[in-house]
């Protein structure tokens, strides 16, 4: 720890000692707590700003609040909701956060501390804790500051924006036992940023695996974007009555399946018809992932899968409330009962419980049909055959004990995911994670997200422009964004071709640089060929820093190395320009860069160029059958790269036009 941080040690160590004889808050006179959870022991307010504290208490009291030597006092409304403003602060603590009501109730929380409040959002890669990332064990052992503080938002999917959390949440001070399963990413910027920024720093880790980015977006940004109308349709109707959202969802979906390519006119998999199981293979009884079926195209297959099975029923049986019971399916189902549409979960590992309406099930053979997705590493519904079962009403169950038969969906044209799903869906996260947070003061927030979303790369960027301007319009309108590119993954190509992934990183760069509030981390140096979640988070965490400090704090620093500036014809030749480099560029481990391509303007006209540094240039050659109208640098999922600046910062991937030339 550095000598300036340590000036916040002793100062607050000694203070909480003073006034803070118990951490735990304090609620007087048995009341519910007044001050929403956000305001806990241990939290950190953010500086320079007016400062939102908001409750309950009840209808119409009056409410006033203490802190740091400033009041304030407002009125509880008809509903209970209460907000109050306090004036803006400068860093510091710790301090003790007072609330008093007309009739008596009191809470008090304490070590709460003034400074700058970070939200980390995203999926796994924000997620991974600590304890996963390199020299993990020497990292937990020697962590320890009382300047960090430490809020995860408890993991939580809901089809209306919430007020609280859905589970209890807590703010922490860095130890061992608090920093080992927090978001590496988040602590070692926040870590990194206060050797330059000396003042406390609150962390808010709100982060999903696999979670794509129109789950965290609002539901009214999304229309506002269009093209979601449909689907939140069905979201605001499967809050009311579920199963009629569901069978609604199912007319989407099989619109969707049949005009998929390669579906042929009258391909309906989930209807009940003899007709439709023509043709299907014999799965394992025990199920079980289809990796392992021994099934050579099914060894390393990630896509669609079609099931489907019968279970008998009497007509007393049929004619009993009921509930479809699978066991964990990994990872996203579809699933129809006698050609009816009844759910559709997102989550890997996870079981699955379908209600199904009064009328749907029959005396005799009834047919279920099931849709499972899965786009990493295993797939498939899980075993034993005992595991699935249509549960009765009078306690009876079923077992979907007659076998199972499957056919492969092959291609990469994967369905729409439910509105409803929580990783997967529509606001569904920014619902449960981000509404909770209410308008908590921020410094800036952290996003790393764009692995669930790499099928549709080229729409990324609206999608990533319409949830920076959400979060401002909670947070904040001059909000800071702090955007991590995606790394490198998957082993290199041989050969010139097209990358989602690169199509995501080209517009998680463009969404930074028409923004000057924000930033861009290149990671495309520092991924994993083989691990989607790359360990060093050490040097992410560093690189989001230097982010930080160009873009949040105003520091005359390149924020994230190399940025090609133009593209130019030198006779035969094409000359890339690039800024914001620090001490020259440089190609490592080769005498010229690598990676680059030069493409006509057709798709399938790119070739790797011969390239060689000149001062803050790179001059391209290549043989095309056309002229040359496009530069691009590392365009693949996992591409080899070696240019580097003086700094050590890598250029990251891009495409950039070429003008035509002047006659």
């Amino acid at each position: 720890m550095t000598a300036r941080a340590c000036r916040w040690l002793l100062p607050m160590a000694m203070a909480c000692l003073l006034a803070c004889p118990s951490a735990a808050q304090a609620v007087e006179g048995g009341e519910a707590p007044l001050l929403h959870a956000m305001f806990q022991d241990h939290a950190v307010l953010q500086r320079d700003r007016p400062i939102h504290v908001w409750g309950r208490a009840q209808p119409g009291e009056e409410v006033r609040l203490a802190f740091a030597g400033k009041r304030a006092r407002g009125r509880a409304g008809s509903d209970g909701r209460w907000q109050v403003q306090l004036p803006a602060l400068k860093a510091g603590g710790p301090h003790a956060l007072t609330v008093s009501t007309d009739s008596g109730a009191t809470q008090t929380v304490h070590d709460v501390l003034v400074g700058d409040v970070w939200l980390c959002s995203g999926q796994s890669n924000m997620e991974l804790p600590v304890w996963r990332s390199l020299d993990a064990r020497a990292e937990i052992a020697g962590a320890g500051s009382d300047s960090i503080r430490l809020l995860t938002v408890p993991k939580a999917g809901s089809v209306r924006p919430q007020d609280g959390f859905a589970e209890p949440a807590s703010w922490q001070r860095t130890t061992p036992d608090t920093l080992r399963d927090f978001s590496a990413a988040c602590f070692y910027f926040a870590r990194e940023l206060q050797k330059h920024v000396d003042v406390p720093m609150g962390l808010i880790n709100a982060a999903w695996g696999g979670s794509r980015i129109q789950a965290w977006t609002s539901g009214a940004a999304l229309r506002m974007t269009g093209g979601y109308d449909d689907a939140l349709d069905v979201l605001e109707q499967y809050a009311g009555d579920p199963l009629a959202a569901a069978e609604r969802w199912g007319g989407i979906w099989s619109r969707w399946w049949q005009g998929r390519a390669g579906t042929a006119a009258g391909d309906e998999p989930w209807s009940s018809a003899p007709a439709a199981a023509a043709g299907w293979r014999n799965a394992p009884r025990e199920l079980g992932p289809w990796e392992q079926w021994g099934v050579p195209e099914l060894a390393a297959y990630d896509g669609m899968v079609w099931y489907r099975t019968t279970v008998k029923l009497s007509a007393q049986q049929a004619a009993q409330d009921a509930v479809l019971a699978l066991g964990p399916i990994d990872e996203t189902d579809m699933t129809w009962v006698n050609g009816r549409a009844v759910g559709s979960t997102y989550g890997p590992g996870a079981g699955r419980e379908y209600p199904l309406p009064r009328g749907l099930l029959r005396e005799g053979d009834n047919v279920i049909a099931i849709n499972v997705l899965d786009t990493y590493r295993d797939g498939g519904i899980a075993g034993p055959a005992s595991a699935h079962a249509v549960r009765l009403k009078d306690g009876s169950r079923i077992p979907l004990s007659a076998g199972w038969t499957y056919r492969a969906a092959p291609g990469f044209d994967w369905p729409p995911s439910a509105p409803w799903q929580s990783a997967a869906g529509l606001s569904t996260l920014h619902n449960g994670m981000i509404a909770p947070l209410g308008r908590y003061g921020l410094r800036g927030a952290l996003w790393y997200q764009g692995e669930s979303n790499t099928g549709n790369g080229a729409g990324y960027g609206a999608l990533l422009q319409t949830l920076r301007e959400d979060w401002r319009a909670r947070f904040g309108a001059d909000l800071p964004l702090l955007v991590v590119q995606l790394a490198g993954y998957g082993m290199p190509a041989a050969q010139t071709g097209e990358s989602d992934w690169a199509a995501l990183r080209e517009a998680q760069r463009l969404a930074a640089a028409e923004d000057p509030r924000t930033g861009l981390a290149v990671a495309i140096d520092i991924g994993d060929r083989y691990d989607i979640h790359p360990p060093n988070k050490q040097e992410l965490g560093r690189r989001l820093a230097r982010a930080a400090r160009h873009v949040v704090y105003g520091e005359k620093l390149p924020p994230s190395g190399p940025v090609p500036l133009a593209a130019s014809r030198e006779g035969e030749a094409v000359v890339v320009s690039f800024g914001d480099v620090s001490g020259g560029l440089a190609a490592y481990g080769a005498d010229q860069p690598v990676g680059f391509e030069l493409c006509a303007a057709a798709a399938g006209t790119c070739r790797y160029a011969r390239a060689e540094i000149r001062g803050n240039q790179v001059l391209l050659r290549a043989p095309l059958a056309a002229p040359a109208v496009r530069v691009r640098y590392g365009w693949a999922d996992s591409p080899v790269v070696n240019l580097f600046d003086g700094a050590g910062l890598p250029a990251g991937p891009f495409e950039i036009p070429i003008p035509p030339a002047h006659p």
